[in-house]
């Protein structure tokens, strides 16, 4: 993956241009592991979702899902993927740095490799974190800055990965953080998804006002 700058609509249609779908249809991982605090009837928004394949397994499960994107052919396929498993999916179609909702609109958060220029991602994640309700959950996952090295799979430009720090200092004013974890791992296999990844793992919070 490359910089996507000023443009990101443009930089990730053509990434999923073609049938294929390009991180696969299956869940994140981190996600699925912590099913068991995902209910029927919860508000979930899922920020740069882009072919759908949360979005979707989390309508499966009865959650009332809004994906935002900034890719209009990966939110058609998001589209296409939720028809074919009978699911429905609220779609915006938008720049993360410009789209907002209302404090406390969601119970659930789910930003599954999110990488923002290091200009915005600061802003851009306390601005999703204020979305969630108190008491609200946090669900994170992408790549930390030894990741450059297996050669596949996330940004080749370094300031746009993820440290605990960089997170801690993202979050921590408005999250309560559970559980912060680097690890490497095997990532499953997609066309320019998978094989052996350095990730970092968060689960957290609202804090109650």
């Amino acid at each position: 993956m490359s910089n996507p700058g000023d443009s990101p609509g443009s930089f990730w249609d053509q990434r999923y241009e073609g049938e294929d779908y390009v991180f696969g249809q299956e869940p994140n991982v981190w996600m699925a592991a912590n099913a068991d605090l995902l209910k029927p009837g919860m508000t979930a928004l899922l920020p740069g979702d882009g072919e759908g394949r949360n979005g979707v397994w989390l309508a499966e499960r009865g959650l009332n899902v809004t994906t935002v994107d900034a890719s209009s052919v990966g939110v058609e396929k998001a589209r296409s993927l939720a028809a074919a498993r009978g699911v429905e999916l609220n779609i915006k179609i938008a720049d993360l740095r410009e789209w907002d909702a209302p404090e406390g609109t969601f119970d659930v958060l789910v930003s599954a490799f999110l990488h923002v220029g290091p200009d915005d991602r600061a802003a851009v994640h306390r601005k999703l974190a204020q979305m969630l309700k108190p008491g609200g959950l946090l669900l994170l996952e992408g790549f930390t800055t030894d990741h450059l090295g297996y050669g596949k799979g996330g940004p080749k430009d370094t300031r746009m990965l993820f440290t605990k720090d960089k997170l801690r200092g993202d979050f921590e004013e408005l999250l309560d953080i559970e559980h912060l974890e680097v690890l490497k791992t095997e990532l499953p296999a997609s066309e320019r998804h998978g094989g052996r990844a350095a990730v970092i793992r968060l689960r957290a919070r609202r804090k109650s006002e």
